[in-house]
């Protein structure tokens, strides 16, 4: 009965609750977006740079030389000599690497060169078909199988570099031999194949003399990884040696023209800029926060002045100071369960823009139907506390109504 009456004098001044709604339905859409963007966003960094210890690529920004080589969304900083890098990755420090080639795309996803332990790191399995083992063998990362409808024994042929509309090489086709189990993982939105697939595709440009001008000849010879003086893109590299870890980021970029970059403290770094910005927009969205706070106290306090006869009434019919106290405070309490209904939905709308635009962007997705339950519990309970410290004043006003004082003025 009370909550019912609650609600009905919620909608006495309609404009004033659609006000204080939309304020708490924005300050909570914006902390929820960004609770979840920066869980999952955290998760999906830090679970792509397992098992990598180093990034070893040409010299520039390590940020760029991480982002390009571990999350596959920035342009490489250059390549590196194959043969120099060999030295490196046959070192007795070295537990395991992983060179990698980047080659072309095919409808805005890049083909990527490398070994199986590409697919072994990612815990990626063939779910259809086979590894690659030929030249323009490829295994299609599960995410583009599904949105691109990609089944064993396909054939396509890619684009150069890493823009969907540059030239198409249509020398050689790329023949699907396996589809990859799905991870979660930057895997998830690649096509791999051999590091010689990549070096065949773009080697033999010569000019051709028949046309008297310079042509794009590809040679037919099928290279292998033993090719002397071939370019590579990056190493990833897995050490046995923390020294060497420490060491090698400061010997290599002195001795030789490669750079060797910790994922993990780039990752850091980066999380520490992208912290800067939640945490702003964070402030921003409590300081809405506590302007619907005020906005749900100024609306109580003016409607309580206009209805003290109405709870005058109330207390003439029966009902006790603690019940005019309880409709105050329910009144305001049902405002911010409404505010934080509509703002946990409006996030979640907000999230799934982001991942679709972060999909074509960077092959990166969000998952707007995820709960967490500790911080969203959290913040349901901040939202509550607003509305009582909103309603606690107006609340009192109304339990200490003087009933004939009321009736003698109204």
């Amino acid at each position: 009965m009370i909550a019912k009456l609650a609600w009905k004098n919620i909608w006495f001044k309609p404009l004033n609750t659609i006000l204080s709604v939309i304020l708490l339905t924005s300050s909570v859409a914006i902390i929820t977006t960004l609770i979840l963007v920066e869980k999952q966003f955290e998760e999906k960094f830090s679970s792509n740079i397992e098992d990598v210890d180093l990034v070893l690529g040409a010299q520039g920004s390590p940020l760029q030389l991480i982002l390009s080589s571990v999350y596959q969304v920035d342009a490489p900083t250059g390549n590196i000599n194959f043969d120099s890098a060999k030295v490196w990755m046959n070192n007795p420090y070295v537990e395991k690497a992983i060179p990698l080639a980047f080659g072309d795309n095919y409808r805005g996803y890049k083909i990527l060169g490398t070994t199986h332990d590409y697919l072994t790191k990612f815990k990626a399995k063939v779910s259809d078909g086979r590894l690659y083992e030929k030249n323009f063998e490829v295994v299609v990362g599960s995410e583009i199988a599904q949105k691109l409808n990609i089944s064993v024994g396909d054939e396509f042929f890619g684009s150069h570099g890493d823009a969907e509309e540059g030239e198409v090489h249509e020398n050689y086709a790329y023949k699907v031999v396996g589809i990859a189990t799905n991870t979660g993982k930057v895997v998830d939105n690649l096509i791999l194949c051999t590091i010689p697939t990549v070096w065949q595709m773009h080697s033999g440009h010569e000019e051709n003399p028949a046309h008297g001008e310079e042509g794009h000849v590809h040679k037919e010879a099928n290279l292998t990884l033993d090719e002397p003086n071939m370019e590579i893109t990056a190493v990833l590299l897995k050490v046995r040696n923390q020294m060497a870890k420490l060491t090698w980021q400061r010997v290599i970029p002195q001795n030789t023209k490669m750079q060797a970059v910790s994922p993990a403290f780039e990752v850091n770094r980066l999380f520490g800029l992208f912290g800067i910005g939640v945490t702003a927009l964070q402030y921003l969205a409590y300081g809405i926060m506590l302007i619907s706070g005020i906005s749900i106290f100024i609306a109580l306090f003016n409607t309580l002045k206009e209805r003290k006869s109405e709870f005058a009434l109330l207390r003439v019919n029966g009902a006790g100071r603690f019940q005019l106290l309880k409709v105050v405070m329910i009144e305001s309490l049902l405002l911010c369960v409404v505010g934080f209904v509509f703002g946990t939905i409006l996030g979640r709308v907000a999230l799934s823009f982001l991942s679709n635009s972060s999909e074509a962007d960077f092959k990166m997705s969000f998952n707007p139907y995820e709960f967490l339950w500790e911080k969203e519990g959290t913040l349901f309970l901040l939202t509550l506390f607003v509305g009582f410290i909103a309603a606690l004043i107006p609340a009192i006003k109304a339990y200490n109504l003087n009933i004939s004082k009321t009736l003698a003025n109204a």
